[in-house]
């Protein structure tokens, strides 16, 4: 089964910063792209950054952009958001996926930034 458990998320005062951590079983990063989405309250799903395992590339939503840093461990498994200089539009919930299409979604982790 195809398990994707994102981790890290907690409560910051706005300006802080966070890293998420995003572990994957049941699959290899090795043949997908990698994307960190969010929910926030009353608000659709929303993919936010990718990363291709296999060329780096990365993709950022401009709201994210110099702000948050997606990277990956192909040998772990493992998929990673740091997050820096939080803002309270920021609260969401945090999930990690591949990219289309996608897996089941995991419970993600709540982000909760406080101005």
């Amino acid at each position: 089964d195809v398990q994707l458990q994102a981790s890290g998320g907690g409560l910051v005062q706005a300006g802080g910063s966070l890293r998420l951590s995003c572990a994957a079983s049941g699959f290899n990063f090795d043949d997908y792209s990698i994307c960190w989405f969010r929910q926030a309250p009353g608000k659709e799903r929303e993919g936010l950054s990718c990363i291709s395992s296999k060329t780096g590339r990365t993709y950022y939503k401009e709201y994210a952009k110099g702000r948050f840093t997606i990277s990956y461990d192909n040998a772990k498994n493992m998929a990673y958001l740091q997050m820096n200089n939080l803002k309270p539009e920021d609260t969401a919930v945090y999930y990690c996926n591949r990219g289309l299409p996608y897996y089941p979604w995991g419970p993600g982790t709540q982000v909760t930034v406080s101005s």
